[in-house]
């Protein structure tokens, strides 16, 4: 028989579970707090009226015409997210995506429509061409290659006239050597110097975009991204791509995809120290809203779980889907 000595040696004087008993103490304890205002929403911006198509693989997501993403931000903002990041779809596409920096474009006129009516809320643009060329790739193509230099001086033309149009930040998403320093020059010398780059700086190469290039009507006609997105295999040149954005005058640098790379999300936050940004991207939220679908998960608890990981992994904003779901659950909660 043991002894009250024994007995209480037993025990461990620290028992973990205490400081999980109740909710409360839960949440004062809590170590990663998500908030809404981590949240960057992305629109999707295609020509017309009172268009509004749904994207068949991201149940909730649509294509929507300027007059419906204006009543889309209304609501962003209302729910307490404050940004967007828009990507337009023009109505002819070419080999030169010339949509892309007309000041007519999809994406410009958004701006200004946003901006007149919403204008607390923040507003972003993707600085790419894959969506506005007739062979969707990032850049121009010169045989079997998609070359460099050429595409980024088309990157800068886009860049300007969407700072032009009233974007509060670009998001040059193409991976292209040197676009971040030929961005910020043009910004500069037209007057913008205090208009921040948000670089994506490691962009992998992933099969986690498949829903985004329906969504944004992307799909390259003939091979594939990576002679210029990341190897999903590689860290260290991960760090030296950011290190080069940096260099060149990013001010927030982003991972894309989120999920997949958290261990890169966090060698990037602690090397850097940076503001860093995830891309919580279409492939991750397609994978939930189906197993929600199909009553696998619980979609609510795995989507802020998710988010509240790529959060703890060292990410200052994410760019989600989810934004407005889950600004409605942190409302609900608090």
């Amino acid at each position: 028989m043991a002894t009250d000595e024994t007995s209480v040696s037993a025990f461990p004087v620290n028992r973990l579970r205490r400081l999980r008993m109740t909710s409360v103490l839960r949440d004062m304890v809590r170590e990663t707090q998500l908030s809404k205002k981590d949240f960057i929403y992305p629109l999707f911006v295609v020509p017309g009226k009172n268009v509004k198509k749904e994207v068949s693989s991201m149940p909730g997501v649509y294509q929507m015409s300027v007059d419906n993403i204006v009543r889309e931000c209304v609501e962003v903002k209302s729910l307490g997210v404050p940004a967007v990041i828009f990507f337009g779809i023009p109505e002819e596409k070419d080999d030169v995506g010339s949509g892309a920096y007309d000041e007519l474009g999809v994406v410009q006129q958004a701006l200004r429509s946003v901006k007149k009516e919403v204008p607390e809320l923040y507003l972003i643009t993707d600085v790419c061409l894959c969506e506005y060329t007739s062979h969707g790739h990032c850049g121009i193509v010169r045989g079997s290659e998609i070359v460099n230099d050429e595409s980024v001086e088309l990157l800068t033309r886009e860049a300007l006239t969407h700072a032009q149009a009233g974007a509060d930040m670009v998001a040059p998403s193409d991976m292209f050597d040197g676009r971040v320093r030929a961005i910020r020059s043009v910004l500069d010398d037209h007057g913008f110097q205090n208009m921040p780059i948000m670089s994506y700086a490691a962009k992998y190469a992933s099969g986690f975009y498949g829903p985004f290039r329906e969504a944004a009507e992307s799909t390259p006609k003939f091979g594939d991204r990576r002679s210029h997105q990341m190897d999903p295999a590689n860290v260290n040149e991960a760090l030296r791509e950011v290190a080069q954005d940096i260099q060149e005058g990013a001010d927030i640098v982003m991972v894309k995809p989120a999920m997949p790379y958290l261990d890169v999300l966090y060698r990037v936050k602690e090397k850097f120290g940076m503001p860093t940004a995830a891309y919580n991207v279409s492939g991750e939220f397609a994978m939930v809203k189906a197993a929600e679908r199909l009553g696998w998960v619980d979609g609510e608890r795995v989507m802020m779980e998710m988010l509240t990981g790529i959060k703890r992994a060292g990410a200052d904003l994410i760019l989600t889907y989810f934004a407005k779901d889950a600004a409605r659950v942190l409302d609900r909660d608090r």
